[in-house]
């Protein structure tokens, strides 16, 4: 299959050029031709099929042009080792619970199916590859911890110092080996911003091989189409609509549920879910699409002024915004509406991280404003992860899962970085 560009879709390229570049030098995301449709017979039996079995399908549909059977059952097997347990928190909602992998966040399917991919698409390269990643928290954490050890890949982390939590910043900033992390003087869009200019940058193109692992790779991207399967197979059959709530920064999540969608997975509606950063719920209702300046709240990963995957939205829907507006509702949240929701879901006996907190109200309003769904809110990341956050809101201790704690007592190793693209080439240019 070929891919195409968001930003010209005559301009088309093989997977492993998609996967190996990440951003297409128009600056617009890779998108398959074609979306697949899955059999009415495979979603009608999906409820019989196990996590990988469910993977082996949907995967297959996607990259069957490109990859052999037994290397699709591989990139699988490597990426489903742990378990997205849906669980009940009252009636008719669940929790999609996400952090069940080594970082304890959602990432953790995309960036160990990436780093897969990309090793198989590798092997015969005799060129390092450099996989710069901006990360406003669980990206780093995940692809650090996906790609550590990889040969010939080396992974530099760009951060806004000050404004990743501690124990996310723990995850990528001690590890060593082949994970390099910059601590930027600035928020996550001037790490962004950086991140695409380098992408572009002609002298550094020829002198490195750059990529992505961020959710604009489609290697980080599609994969997370499977936890949308895998969730529908083990919620209750009834004869309700169903609605999916994604907590949404970069809109990398709420693409794949669509993509997942499109395929032939029977979701009714999606709500994009977000905290005061609220570019995509103002368009949403009636705005047109205005990046803002990021503003900092309790829900870091989603500070995002710019999302990137905001082009996917359109695209998946044949460019139509009156499709897309249809399809997704949108929501937002301030960090005193989020605290009063972890508080009343306590109640219930489910302690939320923030960022789930949002995704959970979101899909209370919109069941409250349209009667007759079973929904599902996605759960991206454990507490702990946020555990000053939860902890204040809950005022109540809050008992890290070992793996967490462990990450706590590594050596912290940095390398200062303005938000100056010119200082960031710089960088890039020393390297062997």
């Amino acid at each position: 299959m070929k891919f195409y560009s968001t930003n010209n879709p005559q301009h088309r390229v093989s997977l492993a050029k998609a996967v190996i570049k990440g951003l297409a030098p128009d600056q617009g995301l890779y998108m398959p031709e074609k979306i697949p449709s899955l059999s009415k017979d495979f979603i009608a039996h999906i409820a019989d099929l196990s996590f990988q079995e469910i993977g082996y399908q949907v995967m297959e549909a996607l990259f069957s042009e490109d990859l052999a059977k037994e290397e699709i059952k591989n990139l699988v097997d490597h990426t489903l080792i742990f378990d997205a347990p849906i669980v009940k928190v009252e009636e008719d909602v669940y929790s999609l619970e996400l952090f069940h992998g080594p970082t304890l966040a959602f990432k953790d399917f995309g960036a160990r199916f990436c780093s897969k991919l990309m090793s198989m698409l590798l092997v015969d390269s005799d060129k390092k590859v450099r996989v710069l990643v901006a990360t406003s928290g669980d990206t780093g954490s995940a692809v650090a911890n996906g790609f550590l050890g990889v040969d010939g890949v080396e992974v530099i982390i760009l951060f806004p110092k000050g404004k990743v939590s501690e124990l996310q910043e723990k995850q990528f900033t001690t590890l060593g080996k082949n994970i390099k992390a910059l601590e930027v003087e600035g928020v996550f869009d001037d790490c962004q911003k950086m991140v695409k200019e380098a992408f572009l940058d002609p002298e550094l193109n020829e002198k490195l091989l750059l990529t992505s692992a961020n959710s604009i790779n489609i290697a980080r991207w599609i994969p997370q189409t499977l936890y949308y399967f895998y969730a529908y197979s083990r919620l209750p059959k009834t004869d309700k609509k169903i609605v999916f709530s994604v907590p949404s920064g970069n809109f990398g999540n709420i693409a794949a549920g669509i993509l997942a969608q499109r395929m032939g997975l029977p979701i009714d509606k999606f709500v994009a879910a977000t905290n005061v950063n609220k570019v995509v719920p103002d368009y949403l209702r009636g705005n047109s699409f205005e990046a803002m300046p990021s503003i900092p709240t309790l829900s870091n990963s989603m500070d995002v002024g710019n999302p990137s995957n905001f082009p996917r939205l359109l695209a998946l829907y044949g460019n139509s915004e009156e499709i897309l507006k249809e399809q997704v509702n949108g929501y937002f949240y301030t960090d005193k509406e989020t605290v009063e929701v972890m508080k009343k879901v306590k109640t219930l006996g489910y302690t939320l991280d923030p960022h789930g907190a949002v995704g959970y109200k979101g899909l209370k309003d919109f069941m409250s404003e349209n009667p007759g769904y079973q929904g599902v809110f996605l759960e991206t990341a454990h507490p702990g992860k946020f555990r000053d956050v939860v902890e204040k809101a809950l005022e109540e201790s809050l008992e890290l899962p070992e793996r967490l704690a462990a990450f706590m007592t590594g050596q912290k190793k940095v390398e200062p970085l303005g938000n100056d693209f010119q200082e960031f080439k710089k960088y890039l240019m020393s390297l062997d």
